[in-house]
């Protein structure tokens, strides 16, 4: 069952040039049947290990190196089984909105990246 919904957006530092980047991850936490709690990670719509390990660190566009990464901001999405919460009908037709469909991808890199002269965040 998913417990929370939420976008990350994390901040790479690489220790080796300096360059700093960030990048919107979206995540999932799940409680499986034996009651153990699980993160799952995407990037763009693909499955990626987590920006916390070194593992799932994006190499660094300049030199190639990897560095974990830290949390700078996040967005919860709400989760409710709320049955009188906000809601709207989807018709069967499969017509409802059809734009969503064509509309062009919302990259993990589509915001403002940290300015090349600003000092790291320790």
């Amino acid at each position: 069952m998913i417990t929370e919904l939420a976008v990350e957006r994390v901040e790479f530092t690489c220790g080796s040039c300096w360059h700093r980047w960030s990048v919107d991850y979206d995540v999932q936490r799940r409680v499986d049947e034996n009651g153990d709690e699980w993160e799952h990670f995407s990037r763009d719509n693909e499955p990626v290990p987590s920006p916390y390990t070194p593992e799932g660190a994006p190499a660094c566009e300049y030199c190639g190196r990897r560095w974990v990464g830290h949390l700078i901001a996040r967005r919860p999405v709400p989760v409710s089984d709320d049955a009188d919460a906000y809601r709207n009908p989807v018709p069967a037709a499969g017509n409802h909105r059809p734009e969503r469909h064509t509309a062009p991808m919302l990259h993990a890199t589509d915001h403002p990246q940290p300015r090349a002269d600003t000092p790291a965040s320790p």
